[in-house]
């Protein structure tokens, strides 16, 4: 049986009681969202930009817990922040990517809601550091907190592409090995910035075993403050949800174990072969480094090297192997190769 998936489901902001409690109500009817999300305080790029209702949000929110007994949930980026949503019986908040790329800030926070009784959730950072968002996860842990989500939003693009933010899926599964026990979820939106892409994400983070989806959900994505163009309407992410392929996260059938752990031997084998071929690759460059100091040669040999990346991708490409996958495997390999050879100069 594959795992029920957590949804998170809200605007991007509250705008209005109006819009909340619109939204909300269409959102519990269509796909019973576990936490109503809305962004109370909006960290802008630039300023006299929507910058989010402040406080009078908090009430909307209340109301939306109280009256449609959903949970709510909103970012904080400062100790005031988790003061107020306290205040408002708020049950758990999310750190924005901004915030969590500031070990000072997470730290205030962390503080400020020790005690609490939080389920916190951790978006990545913008930039693609893998240390600094389990440091994030980390500060909370230490100070007290057990019930901590993870959520990859995506990596800032430094060229312009389709999406908004790179998804990136090898960090959040390097999470996932350095941190078995947190659940990771994905936030569609803000990987896809336009709606056309947000179903194609959510089928990706669920194919990669994630546990669940925060997607921005408006009643009038038309006349959205912020973010219009990557929020669906409540009826839209039913039907995201409804055609969803959900996967199984495990399966009761000693054949089909039989059947994928020989095939896993084969890899492990072909695994240890690789290790061992590439010792025998780094021995002979070895070599090739002592040949070149003793005559005085450089250590790197750009014309050898683009003859070589050349002439391995376009052997990958006849046996139907991915050109950017053997460009990227062979660029780590010299690296490693100039770095041994700088060592022995």
């Amino acid at each position: 049986m594959a795992e029920r998936l957590m949804l998170i489901c809200g605007p991007c902001s509250a705008e209005s009681e109006e819009q909340v409690m619109t939204t909300a109500k269409q959102l519990k009817e269509l796909v019973g969202p576990d936490y109503f999300r809305a962004g109370i305080w909006k960290p802008r790029t630039r300023p006299d930009t929507f910058e989010g209702m402040g406080e009078k949000g908090l009430a909307w929110m209340q109301r939306v817990q109280k009256e449609l007994q959903i949970p709510v949930i909103t970012e904080v980026a400062s100790a005031n922040h988790v003061e107020k949503i306290a205040e408002y019986g708020f049950e758990a908040f999310w750190i924005g990517a901004r915030t969590s790329a500031n070990p000072f800030s997470v730290q205030e926070i962390a503080e400020a809601a020790r005690g609490g009784h939080f389920k916190i959730f951790v978006k990545n950072p913008v930039n693609p550091d893998i240390d600094l968002w389990c440091g994030t996860i980390e500060r909370f842990r230490k100070s007290g907190f057990d019930d901590i989500v993870a959520v990859s939003r995506g990596f800032y693009p430094f060229s312009k592409t389709h999406l908004r933010n790179l998804p990136c899926w090898e960090i959040p599964i390097e999470l996932a090995r350095r941190m078995p026990d947190i659940k990771i979820i994905c936030d569609p939106s803000h990987i896809a910035g336009d709606t056309k892409y947000i179903a194609g994400i959510a089928q990706q983070a669920i194919d990669l075993s994630m546990s669940g989806l925060m997607i921005e959900s408006h009643c009038c994505p038309s006349q959205a403050f912020s973010d219009s163009k990557q929020q669906l309407t409540p009826t839209e992410v039913k039907d995201l949800i409804d055609n969803l392929k959900l996967k199984n996260s495990a399966i009761n059938d000693r054949n089909f174990e039989l059947e994928l752990g020989k095939l896993r031997d084969k890899i492990d084998i072909l695994d240890y072969q690789l290790i061992d071929i590439l010792k025998q690759r780094f021995a002979i460059t070895n070599e090739i480094g002592e040949i070149k100091k003793s005559h005085n040669v450089a250590v790197l040999q750009i014309d050898r090297w683009k003859k070589v990346l050349e002439s391995r991708s376009e052997y990958a490409k006849t046996l139907g192997l991915s050109q950017e996958l053997i460009s990227a495997l062979f660029s780590e390999i010299h690296k490693e190769s100039i770095r041994e050879q700088q060592e022995d100069c």
